[in-house]
């Protein structure tokens, strides 16, 4: 690890697995604002109107892997991340844990570098701080830059009769519009694509398997995330998320709602994989048995 300046910022921890990087900044946050093949593109958004910003009580999206409270509600999801964070190191893992916000919520980012696995290990923790027991639950977004596609897939096929009750939730916006030539609903799995100048998509879903991946510059980053059997998720049942604009697309997962005491934390991790000189297949079918053996071969 070292510390670097980055974006605009004067500090900012570098952190290194294999032949991938991954850069938090120091100086507001908790924000990963790097992740990729070292030399190569961000793999990560960065929104080039906040960088280098620090301070003030206006919220800044930034870009990059951030952690919020879901579900969203604009008085405790949108608080403002503005300030430093702080940074220690506890054997390979480091933590970087913010100020707790105006709600008395503390977030924490555990990352530790799984180089035998060849992952990064996000370990989201939110504590609550406050005077009153509070339902909420991590929900950690990962802002991809422009020009890729997010994949996730269905829950696995049977036919019918052999099943007759249903299998999953599929969650719709008031702006989700079926129709957009950049949704493909496959049998198997769904494509959501980013194309420049096209405005709000978005869906959920409870997604059994734990995996989505996101593919762009040749490259994949799996995302790997919890799947709780019997537990309630937030936004009519959804433990992932994508959401695309003009700009970018996010690919989101989200921890069970949890009844939080005083004093009490919510956890969530997910695990992040890059495949270099990777694509997922373009056929449905190959495409699923693809992210099949992608969670077989890649835990949590």
């Amino acid at each position: 690890m070292e510390i670097i300046p980055y974006g605009g910022w004067q500090h900012a921890a570098r952190l290194v697995c294999g032949d991938t990087e991954l850069i938090v900044t120091l100086d507001v946050g908790p924000r990963i604002l790097r992740y990729g093949v070292i030399g190569g593109p961000n793999e990560l958004a960065e929104i080039p109107g906040d960088l280098g910003a620090t301070g003030g009580t206006d919220y800044r999206f930034y870009g990059g892997h951030r952690l919020w409270i879901g579900p969203e509600d604009e008085r405790r999801t949108l608080q403002p991340d503005n300030d430093p964070v702080e940074h220690r190191q506890e054997g390979d893992t480091h933590v970087f844990r913010p100020p707790p916000d105006r709600n008395g919520m503390q977030k924490e980012l555990r990352v530790t570098a799984d180089v035998a696995a060849g992952r990064f290990v996000l370990d989201h923790a939110i504590e609550n701080q406050g005077a009153f027991a509070v339902e909420f639950t991590p929900w950690a977004l990962s802002v991809m830059a422009g020009g890729g596609e997010c994949i996730f897939p269905h829950a696995p096929f049977f036919p019918h009769p052999e099943r007759v009750l249903p299998a999953r939730p599929l969650v719709l916006w008031p702006y989700t519009d079926m129709s957009d030539p950049r949704w493909t609903f496959g049998k198997r799995v769904v494509r959501l694509r980013q194309v420049a100048g096209q405005g709000p998509q978005k869906v959920g879903m409870l997604v059994s398997q734990g995996i989505a991946a996101h593919a762009n510059h040749g490259n994949v980053f799996l995302k790997r995330f919890p799947f709780v059997e019997g537990a309630t998720y937030p936004d009519m049942g959804c433990n992932f998320e994508t959401f695309t604009n003009q700009d970018m697309l996010e690919v989101e997962s989200l921890g069970p709602l949890q009844r939080v005491e005083p004093g009490g934390r919510a956890l969530h991790r997910e695990a992040w994989y890059l495949l270099k000189g990777e694509a997922p297949p373009a056929d449905d079918a190959a495409c699923a048995a693809w992210l099949e053996a992608a969670a077989r071969d890649r835990p949590l």
